[in-house]
Formats: C-alpha cells, structure tokens, sequence
C-alpha cells in the first residue's frame, strides 16, 4: 500500500524546496525574523499561508482547538500558546498579532454540547472561550456565527493582558487583529473597532483594529464586540 505521506515529503525535497532552495539558506543564516504572530484554530480548513499569501519565514504560527489565549496569570495553568505569544514578542520582536477564528468551528460548537465524556483535556479547553457562548440551549447559524466572533474579540481582550503585549501596543509597536474566516465564502471578515463589528476584508479599510481605543481609554468593547464602559 502507498505511502502518502511518504509520497509527499520526497516531492517537498525533490521538486519544492529546490525553488526556494536560497531562501532557506538565508533564513539559517540570518535566523527568522517573521514580522506577525499568527494565532489560529487547529481546524484543517483553515490554512494561514493561503489566507496571507505569506512564505517561508513570514509568520510565527500557534494553532489551538478554538484559537484561545490562556490568561496570563496562568490561572489556567502552564500553557504553549502562552510561551509562544512571549516568545514571539520579546525574542523574534512581532510586529502585528493575529487571531483568527472561522465558521462552522467545531470548538464553538462544543461549547453547546456535544464534547465527548472523554475528552477531559478538550473540556477544560474549552472553558477558554465560555463567555463567548450566548444564552441559547440549541444554536442556530447565527449565534454559531456570533459566538465565533465574540471568542476573537475575547481572545484580543485576553491580549491585552500580557504585560509584554499592552506595553508595545500602547507604544505602537505592535497591532492586534482579530479575524473570523468564512470557510465557504473565502472571505475574512476582521474585527473594525470604528464600525463595532466585523467587516469582510473585500470593503473593509484595514486589517482589522483590535477592541479598544488608545484615545480613549474609559471605551472598550467586551466580547460582543459592543463598546462598554470600563
């Protein structure tokens, strides 16, 4: 029986890698500099260099079942998502931080049930993105839609509370964006503060804005993405 898998990486090291053959040498040589942390659900579905048209380099990835920060107080426990945003700002100095969520994800959905008695891991997970969820017994389309967006927002407010991150973004040094992917449209929809909500990246102005305003620092917007006094 084939190996696919096998098939595969003799193609990437016979017929992919020597087109970019110097391009790697120069990413040894000079080390990785990748200008954004990209934070996105561990879904197949979603693949962030197709969605950015970046290469090799480019992105420092993190992939998670929901795209969730943990809190950094660790009041969750020790975490790799963590290491990797601090990593990502203070050693390889970020530029721009991504979370990006998408439709018909399986982890929002299983914040209305549906997890397996099993998955014990999974479960506390999931806890993660529990305010997002929206005061229904069964989902429809909708609130599946709305609670995927609201977990983005949630994970950028969770942003905000790294020390390393708040610092840099109010220095301006760094920018967050929140994105939520329509699978079956190919469209990103991401996160405008001055529009409270989010926007399909075809008429939007920006990359996306994350929720708050460093002009005005009593207006912040909670997890549905509605301005709220702090």
């Amino acid at each position: 029986m084939p190996d696919d898998l096998l098939e595969r990486l003799r193609s990437f090291h016979d017929d992919a890698f020597p087109t970019q053959r110097s391009l790697f040498r120069h990413l040894v040589d000079d080390g990785q500099h990748p200008t954004t942390l990209f934070i996105g659900c561990s879904d197949s579905r979603l693949v962030p260099y197709l969605l950015t048209g970046a290469g090799p380099g480019e992105l420092f990835l993190v992939r998670n079942v929901g795209a969730f920060v943990p809190p950094h107080d660790q009041s969750a426990g020790f975490h790799g998502t963590a290491a990797a945003i601090e990593f990502a700002v203070l050693h390889l100095d970020v530029r721009r931080i991504v979370v990006c969520g998408h439709s018909h994800c399986g982890a929002i959905r299983a914040l209305y049930g549906g997890a397996s008695p099993e998955a014990t891991h999974l479960a506390q997970w999931l806890e993660l993105g529990r305010e997002a969820a929206l005061p229904v017994a069964e989902p429809g389309p909708e609130v599946l839609r709305r609670s995927e967006q609201r977990a983005v927002v949630l994970q950028l407010e969770r942003l905000m509370a790294y020390p390393m991150v708040r610092e840099r973004v109010e220095a301006g040094r760094i920018t967050l964006h929140g994105w939520h992917y329509v699978i079956e449209d190919g469209e990103v929809h991401v996160f405008d503060i001055a529009r409270g909500g989010f926007v399909p990246a075809s008429v939007a102005d920006n990359a996306g804005t994350a929720p708050y305003r460093l002009d005005d620092p009593d207006v912040m917007l909670d997890a549905s993405g509605v301005p709220s006094a702090s």
